[in-house]
């Protein structure tokens, strides 16, 4: 299934709020604590490039990972656990389809220490996910 082609990147701001999430869907994973993150951001600032875009919300990440809030990483964590477990059949975004696509064509050996990978990551760092 194609999807179609990403808006130029100066149009962004004019967006619907419905539109720049369903982008940060595409760029991102399904997410509506990152919508409720982000979408203010690309209304607000002009972009020069899709890289620059992603730039600007990897550092409001960065900002709530070095937060000493604890809502603040409460609300990182619920849009890290946004992203499927490695191996994981039902996926949402593009991206993960094709990189589980990528996984699932391997034999079953990965898969299953991909698993083991998964439930020890996520025991060792409880509300995160292994990606």
């Amino acid at each position: 299934m194609t999807q179609p082609p990403l808006p130029a990147v100066t149009k962004i701001p004019h967006l619907t709020i419905d539109e720049r999430a369903a982008l940060l869907d595409r760029l991102f994973e399904p997410c509506v604590p990152l919508h409720t993150l982000s979408a203010g951001l690309l209304r607000e600032k002009t972009f020069g490039s899709y890289d620059n875009l992603i730039g600007s919300i990897g550092l409001q990440l960065t900002d709530l990972a070095e937060s000493i809030s604890t809502s603040d990483k409460a609300w990182l964590e619920s849009i890290l656990a946004a992203h499927p477990r490695l191996g994981q059949n039902k996926v949402e975004s593009m991206q993960s389809k094709a990189e589980q696509a990528q996984l699932s064509s391997q034999d079953d050996s990965p898969g299953q220490s991909l698993s083991q990978l998964n439930d020890l990551y996520e025991q060792t760092f409880p509300g995160l996910r292994y990606v």
